[in-house]
């Protein structure tokens, strides 16, 4: 199982702040697209991914006990 975090506005369109999938040995971009589709979370292009605390690109291959996290960009002033 991959456990997946939520933070800021994808939080509340997850409808929760983690949830836990099996995508092992699929990239990061699959459980994107999967997320999109089966939750309808949207933006997911747009959000920084973090596999086991560090930033990740699309085509890393995610494997059994990985904790993805994602998070939005962030502005202020």
């Amino acid at each position: 199982m991959i456990k997946v975090l939520f933070f800021a506005f994808l939080k509340e369109a997850a409808g929760r702040e983690s949830m836990e999938v099996e995508m092992s040995g699929e990239t990061l971009a699959d459980l994107k697209k999967k997320l999109s589709q089966e939750y309808r979370i949207e933006n997911l292009e747009t959000v920084m991914a973090a596999v086991n605390e560090e930033f990740a690109p699309d085509d890393t291959v995610l494997e059994e006990g990985d904790t993805v996290a994602f998070i939005p960009p962030v502005s202020g002033g």
